[in-house]
């Protein structure tokens, strides 16, 4: 199968990680537009992209583009693509939807047109006129953008933060991916110390660990390609190796993590063990005012509350002005911090080097940036995953 056109889809603000991730991989022919990473790859790179992509939400093949202001022009355009090389005869392929700024506003129409035009083009191939989807699933989508229809195939399934490791639940849950999206942009590295004094069910920490032992996110998981004829089971088993054995034992890290919650850092534990992870983070009850450490030019990492719900404002405030005083004791260690608060640099007595626009989830947020100073120059270790070396 020649090179395809693959999308990886991500969250506003991050797109810029998920594109060097991709580059750490090999592939370097990209097109970074809002909320998606286009690269071109084959099989093998639809394997490794759902293996090893951190940050973004999840691979999509770009079966055809085309611009369309009827619903003749959609429906024409869908049934000209190549469906008959893609679905089997069984396939199931349910259709979702969305439109934004197109003259074909209606959704539901949209979804039926572009599931009717695939179906004619399976009749012409199997020579049937009904189709029982009881096989593998091919997710398929009509992206409407400025009139441009955008069809694309879900190689992932569920989405890319479902590693596998998070099953208790807790009450607003940081994803996985934009923990990790946080960690990589903070250019943390496995040999400095890392403490997230808000840890809740240890995302963060989690992340951080994997990121330092370089293990694939989705090492442990299933993907919808998987059940295609078209990526043969070798590319999986041999992609999978690959990540078994670019594995980092030789590293010792220092990840810690602490919440004034005992019963979500007992969650948090059970996380890290699922994760594989469990003897990389120190994970304990503490409130933020104790939080201490004897090392020198490390990172505090968080994502503390926000403070949305009434009467909490307050509270979450005095917290701030906590950690504005912990952050001094740590006068050689770099803070981020993600918080919807536009107040946040007052209460913490500085302004922020940076800020970056993140979403957590709906949650407009910004994801502010505290620089400490540089380490004395020492031999740089490798941290970036780069399982292609």
């Amino acid at each position: 199968m020649p090179e395809m056109q693959l999308i990886a889809t991500t969250s506003f603000g991050i797109e810029g990680v998920v594109s060097r991730e991709l580059k750490w991989l090999g592939y370097a022919d990209q097109k970074v537009e809002n909320g998606r990473v286009t690269f071109s790859g084959d099989e093998e790179a639809i394997c490794r992209s759902n293996l090893w992509l951190r940050t973004a939400d999840r691979v999509l093949i770009k079966v055809g583009e085309f611009k369309a202001l009827t619903f003749d022009e959609l429906f024409e355009g869908a049934k000209a693509l190549p469906w008959d090389d893609w679905l089997p005869e069984n396939a199931q392929f349910p259709v979702d939807g969305r439109s934004v700024d197109s003259q074909l506003a209606s959704v539901s129409d949209c979804q039926a047109i572009v599931k009717k035009a695939i179906v004619e083009k399976l009749k012409q191939k199997y020579k049937k006129q009904w189709f029982e989807e009881n096989g593998p699933l091919y997710r398929i989508e009509v992206g409407l953008l400025k009139d441009v229809a955008t069809i694309t195939i879900d190689t992932t399934g569920s989405g890319l933060h479902k590693r596998g490791y998070r099953t208790l639940v807790t009450g607003a849950p940081l994803k996985e991916t934009l923990a990790a999206a946080m960690l990589l942009i903070s250019r943390w590295k496995p040999d400095r110390a890392l403490i997230d004094p808000f840890c809740g069910s240890g995302t963060i920490p989690i992340e951080a660990a994997l990121i330092g032992r370089n293990i694939a996110p989705g090492i442990k998981r299933n993907f919808s390609a998987e059940g295609w004829h078209q990526i043969p089971a070798k590319l999986w088993e041999t992609a999978r190796e690959e990540a078994a054995d670019k594995i980092r034992k030789d590293i010792e890290l220092r990840i810690h993590g602490s919440d004034i919650d005992a019963d979500v850092i007992s969650i948090a534990r059970y996380h890290a063990k699922q994760a594989g992870v469990a003897d990389d983070i120190h994970l304990q009850r503490l409130p933020v005012s104790d939080i201490s450490s004897r090392y020198k030019y490390g990172f505090l990492i968080c994502n503390p509350p926000y403070g949305e719900r009434l009467g909490e404002m307050a509270e979450t405030e005095e917290l701030y002005r906590e950690l504005g005083r912990v952050y001094k004791r740590f006068d050689t260690w770099s803070l981020y911090a993600l918080t919807s608060h536009e107040q946040f640099e007052k209460f913490i007595g500085r302004k922020a080097n940076k800020k970056r626009k993140l979403y957590n989830g709906r949650i407009q947020c910004n994801y502010y940036q505290f620089f400490g100073p540089p380490p004395p120059k020492a031999k740089a270790v490798e941290t970036e995953p780069a399982p292609n070396t």
